[in-house]
């Protein structure tokens, strides 16, 4: 049990460290894209935000995340393995929409993974679904998680569209030189954007290290020990300083031209879901939240000139990820479950 714990705990860390890669471009993309700093500047003040917002964020989302699959019941030795594959299937599909330059949620991919791979191997009983209690009002299990990552980018168009609206109210009569003024303000939007990607992503991990090591004894019930949370928030720190720049263009300039005010409205807006989410106890995925809040911005201020193609091909990769992630971790599973019988 200590030696699948060992390696499932540092599976966990790759997952956040390839959270932290493939969603620094979607932190970092609208600053660069508006020039409010230069790449170095970006990632080191989003490096700093992003491991603050772990350690300071509560363990609200990693409740909702270690939870939503129980397989206490099973042996150690399967309820591990199961485990193992669900985090290998999300961090295969993570590396492989990285590869294409697709933005793609690791909230999703996890989720996927864990159901997938809990399916095939125990069954339908092992999962939490909470549908029963979301039609009495109860939001709990993998209902709650995909109320959060349905809901989270429709606010996020709508607080976008609205937001970009008044701004462009208040500065309908402003010189051009405000947009400096624009750029500045981005040091703290992108601090608050990052800190609370950091608060809700990063709970994740931390969710699913907390239940292997309940699952192989070394904790007696479900509570985030500190070492995991200061683990977490490094690993995905270095994932962000690493940074998925491949995606950078997706984001930044793939959906619609960013100038300082979108940018900056754009970061609000982000900032303020994810937080809200975060609280809530809610995973949210920040490339929905983002991109989403991009699409609400242009739409307000040009809808012509929002490329609803590329909105459209990100839509398409969102709806797959789930399954996708699904696939990969019940395949790990089918293979782990022939390499033990051999």
């Amino acid at each position: 049990m200590l030696v699948l714990a060992t390696i499932a705990v540092i599976l966990v860390v790759i997952f956040d460290y390839t959270n932290g890669f493939s969603d620094a471009a979607n932190i970092i993309a609208t600053v660069i894209a508006s020039r409010a700093m230069t790449p170095i500047q970006a990632v080191i003040v989003v490096a700093v935000f992003e491991f603050l917002g772990p350690i300071l964020g509560g363990t609200a989302v990693a409740n909702a995340i270690g939870k939503f699959i129980d397989v206490s019941p099973l042996p150690q030795s399967t309820a591990m393995i199961i485990v193992l594959c669900g985090i290998v299937g999300a961090i295969s599909w993570n590396l492989l929409t990285w590869w294409f330059g697709i933005p793609s949620s690791s909230s999703h991919a996890l989720v996927g993974g864990l159901v997938g791979a809990t399916l095939v191997a125990a069954g339908a009983g092992y999962v939490k679904w909470g549908f029963d209690d979301l039609m009495h009002g109860k939001v709990d299990g993998v209902a709650k998680i995909l109320v959060g990552l349905v809901l989270s980018p429709l606010i996020g168009f709508g607080l976008g569209w609205l937001l970009q609206k008044t701004m462009m109210r208040i500065f309908a009569r402003a010189k051009p030189g405000v947009n400096k003024w624009f750029r500045r303000s981005q040091f703290v939007t992108s601090a608050f954007l990052a800190f609370s990607h950091g608060a809700n992503d990063a709970q994740k991990s931390m969710g699913i290290i907390t239940l292997v090591l309940v699952l192989s004894g070394q904790l007696a019930t479900f509570a985030v020990p500190f070492w995991v949370i200061l683990t977490c928030a490094s690993a995905i720190t270095l994932g962000i300083l690493s940074g998925g720049w491949r995606i950078v263009r997706t984001v930044g300039f793939g959906i619609f031209k960013v100038r300082p005010l979108h940018a900056l409205d754009t970061q609000l807006t982000a900032a303020a879901v994810i937080s809200a989410a975060s609280i809530l106890g809610a995973p949210v995925s920040t490339t929905h939240v983002v991109s989403s809040s991009i699409m609400g911005i242009g739409t307000a201020e040009r809808p012509k000139a929002v490329r609803w193609g590329k909105a459209q091909e990100i839509l398409s990769t969102w709806i797959i990820t789930i399954p996708g992630s699904a696939i990969v971790g019940v395949l790990c599973y089918l293979v782990s479950l022939i390499f033990y019988r051999g």
